[in-house]
């Protein structure tokens, strides 16, 4: 009974006898089904990308964004639940400015992470609340250097140089393995990124890529990546797999 969570998944407090809370994977479930988001950690920044999927043809350009300014130095994509991004991006950036007026200074990314991840395991705790159905992913770029992020929906934090998740996760994991992501720029990542993401679309819906970086070119700011420049390299990213086709077909 325990395997199928029968008994066990009415209240995110119940373990169930073989250990597991059945909510918060319930809640992780949304996050594999929603668009695909990945991060990547360069030598000179983190770039953060998201597939957003065309859920209608009537909808406007760039009018349901994932990615998210947190501070000057550190941004955030989500995946999975839209609404609940918005809830943990809207916690995220009090955290910033409240550590800010504390300590003066702008809050390093671990201790972002660490504060952010606090505030969504309390979700997992309660029987009269419910664990968020997204990951995030928080990207920074402090004195210790550029870092990459992910919160799961159980509150769990981890620290990564590439991470994917959503409905092509295990595509883009596989080619984010074969990345030397340690000697990469965030320009080459860009390409990178945009040719993973048409990689492991799965064609069923047109989708919108969304690109965002913080990197020594931008001044270790955070600044989503411009219409024109994305375009640039979207078809880069494509003219690129449509040559891989080609050799393989000869």
């Amino acid at each position: 009974m325990s395997g199928i969570g029968t008994g066990y998944d009415l209240s995110v407090s119940t373990f169930s006898p073989d250990g597991r809370v059945f909510q918060s994977e319930y809640a992780q479930k949304a996050v594999d089904s929603s668009g695909t988001v990945l991060g990547m950690c360069c030598k000179d920044g983190v770039l953060l990308a998201a597939e957003k999927l065309e859920i209608s043809k009537l909808l406007e350009e760039n009018s349901n964004r994932r990615t998210f300014p947190i501070d000057k130095h550190a941004g955030a994509v989500v995946a999975g639940v839209s609404a609940d991004g918005r809830a943990i991006v809207d916690r995220a950036q009090g955290e910033a400015s409240n550590y800010k007026s504390m300590y003066g200074d702008a809050i390093p990314g671990s201790v972002l992470a660490d504060r952010v991840a606090s505030y969504v395991h309390v979700f997992n705790l309660y029987w009269y609340v419910r664990p968020f159905g997204v990951c995030t992913m928080l990207a920074s770029y402090d004195h210790n250097g550029p870092q990459l992020f992910m919160i799961d929906p159980a509150g769990t934090s981890h620290k990564y140089y590439g991470v994917a998740v959503g409905k092509g996760r295990q595509g883009a994991k596989n080619e984010l393995s074969k990345l030397k992501l340690a000697d990469m720029t965030v320009k080459e990542a860009m390409f990178a990124a945009a040719k993973i993401m048409h990689q492991v679309h799965d064609g069923e819906k047109g989708f919108e890529l969304e690109l965002a970086i913080v990197s020594d070119e931008t001044g270790r700011l955070f600044k989503r990546v411009g219409k024109a420049e994305l375009q640039e390299v979207e078809a880069a990213a494509k003219a690129a797999i449509e040559a891989e086709d080609l050799d393989m077909s000869d």
